[in-house]
């Protein structure tokens, strides 16, 4: 593959959880060779001060500040681990964190410092990847789709691929180059993430175990799902916190969990309905792959096969940072990072912004 960049790829996910950081070798179309990668949980001090400032609130700058100088501190691990030079990596997809996302208000906002981590790490740095997509009146997510349409090429159609985050969203790809969709499907893991942190102090449900001792309330999980986004048709995308575990207040910390994961698994299974037509299998990535209850649910309420996507050889661990050191090569060559099929803009849209070490 002739002129290709290796570049690191910086994700921090609405699960709160931690920094993904992947390099990647790329020529902002193929798909060359990924790379080490590594995750660094976020200390619980820090998450509770990230989740205080979700929505623009309180101190943003400081956290921002913060933010930053961890992900800083990521690529100088990412690098070590990986015996590779600073000189040799060529870019830096710095998605930042998302703290609010309204695009119906053509707004959007992810913190983190790009000039600062291109000044602090010695790398240039692509950031602020949404904002273009949603002034052009688009959702400005997911932005992941076309990296896994890259990754794809060698697999059969209709393929639908399912990350699960703090949010849940569906690439379905079908045979030809444009014949791409995307949309959050509803809640991936923050609701039920919630509502095991409050109830034991932890931060998730490990493996679905408190789930799969619960009952779920079909009423609850009916009036949840009787919200008018599931019936929407895309292009739509979601704020993490568009719904509250509030929903599930008087119930068991068993009986709540297992509720909350069965409305994950729901609201995916209606998206389904949405889409062009039914993939003849899912891949699941991001953290819920790890949830045994939840996928349980899953295969049950779609009805196709469901598995994680490490089967088919991608790391679903580092899948969302490879594919934003992706975009940030994709962002540099003025290709796009969005289509109308995957966030409804009206056109192939390119966006990030620049920043020279």
């Amino acid at each position: 593959m002739p002129d290709t960049t290796l570049a690191i790829g910086l994700m921090s996910g609405t699960s709160l959880d931690g920094i993904d950081a992947a390099l990647l070798r790329t020529d902002g179309r193929g798909v060359a060779e990924a790379g080490a990668f590594l995750t660094v949980p976020y200390r619980r001090a820090f998450r509770d001060r990230l989740r205080a400032v979700l929505g623009g609130q309180g101190d943003v700058a400081g956290v921002e500040r913060e933010l930053t100088e961890l992900h800083a501190a990521a690529v100088d691990s990412l690098l070590g681990m990986a015996g590779v030079e600073r000189e040799e990596v060529g870019l830096v997809g710095f998605h930042g964190h998302t703290i609010l996302h309204a695009p119906e208000q053509r707004r959007t906002w992810q913190i983190g410092d790009g000039a600062l981590l291109a000044t602090l790490t010695g790398i240039p740095v692509v950031n602020d990847f949404r904002s273009a997509d949603v002034a052009a009146g688009g959702q400005g997510a997911p932005l992941v789709p076309l990296y896994h349409q890259a990754l794809a090429t060698d697999l059969d159609r209709p393929l639908a691929v399912l990350n699960i985050g703090g949010v849940a969203n569906v690439t379905w790809l079908g045979a030809g180059e444009l014949d791409v969709a995307a949309f959050d499907t509803g809640p991936g893991n923050a609701l039920v993430d919630d509502w095991v942190l409050r109830h034991t102090g932890d931060p998730f449900d490990d493996g679905g175990r408190i789930a799969a001792k619960g009952t779920v309330d079909e009423g609850i999980l009916a009036a949840l799902l009787a919200h008018p986004y599931f019936t929407a048709p895309f292009p739509k995308s979601l704020d993490r916190d568009a719904w509250s575990a509030d929903a599930v207040a008087g119930l068991s910390l068993e009986d709540g969990a297992a509720t909350l994961t069965a409305f994950t698994a729901a609201s995916i299974a209606a998206a389904a309905e949405h889409l062009p037509s039914r993939p003849a299998r899912w891949l699941v990535t991001g953290g819920g792959r790890r949830n045994d209850t939840l996928m349980w649910m899953l295969a049950r309420r779609l009805r196709a096969p469901v598995s994680p996507v490490d089967a088919v050889g991608w790391n679903g661990d580092s899948l969302e940072a490879e594919a934003f050191a992706y975009l940030a090569v994709r962002s540099r060559l003025g290709l796009p990072l969005s289509v109308p099929g995957t966030t409804g803009v009206p056109q192939p849209m390119t966006g990030g912004r620049y920043w020279a070490a």
